[in-house]
């Protein structure tokens, strides 16, 4: 297993490094931000342990510069920020785990092995598309011909279920259960109120319809014809 340090404090880094590799990990280590983007650029980490706060540019913005590239790295951020909104936006960005300093290393451990035992994000998982519309799960932007779609988090999911099952039919209890969480019929015209939102965002404005209604079954997308 291989990982990377993100850590600019000399201390702090060689302590993480050497435990780490005391534990049989191939460890690496950069001092700055863009030092550790160009060495995590290639995919080859499994586990990246990066400081929020770093020189050249700081580690939130590291962690979502790779990700939109489809960095597929488990990201574990080390800070001394124990905020809610702290942790929020370090989750956001892309991190996987978030470990506030000062630390013990037996919890470094337990966290890092924690996540190595998670499978890796498939690449193909990073983006859905469909014709010329596209979902990406890390940034949660929605595009369609290049122009950015703003969706409430509902509709966004319901985008989401859709992309993942294109060119099928998907009933309407199926997006109860996985969109709602309904696990019976509630006789609600909320899955009916949500679909004409999302067609109005992203079908009326570009002229073609991708969201069709199958009579009598359900609701399937495809690529605009």
């Amino acid at each position: 297993m291989k990982i990377l340090v993100i850590e600019d404090d000399a201390g702090t880094c060689d302590y993480i490094v050497n435990a780490l590799t005391s534990e049989g990990y191939a460890v690496d280590h950069a001092d700055n931000g863009r030092d550790g983007l160009f060495m995590a650029s290639d995919n080859s980490y499994d586990l990246l342990v990066v400081d929020r706060r770093l020189p050249g540019m700081d580690g939130l913005g590291v962690v979502k510069a790779l990700r939109s590239v489809g960095c597929a790295s488990a990201v574990l951020f080390l800070t001394a920020l124990d905020g809610v909104d702290d942790r929020v936006a370090g989750l956001n960005a892309g991190g996987d785990d978030y470990l506030v300093k000062p630390f013990h290393f037996a919890e470094l451990s337990a966290r890092v092995n924690a996540l190595l035992r998670r499978p890796a994000i498939k690449q193909q998982e990073v983006e859905l598309r469909v014709g010329d519309l596209s979902l990406d799960l890390l940034s949660r932007k929605v595009l369609r011909a290049g122009q950015e779609i703003e969706l409430q988090p509902r509709e966004f999911m319901l985008l989401e279920y859709l992309m993942r099952h294109s060119g099928q039919v998907v009933t309407r209890t199926m997006l109860l259960e996985h969109v709602w969480d309904f696990h019976f019929d509630p006789r609600t015209s909320v899955v009916e109120t949500h679909v004409s939102r999302l067609r109005a965002k992203i079908d009326k404005p570009f002229g073609g319809s991708m969201i069709r209604t199958v009579r009598g079954a359900g609701y399937s997308i495809d690529a605009d014809s």
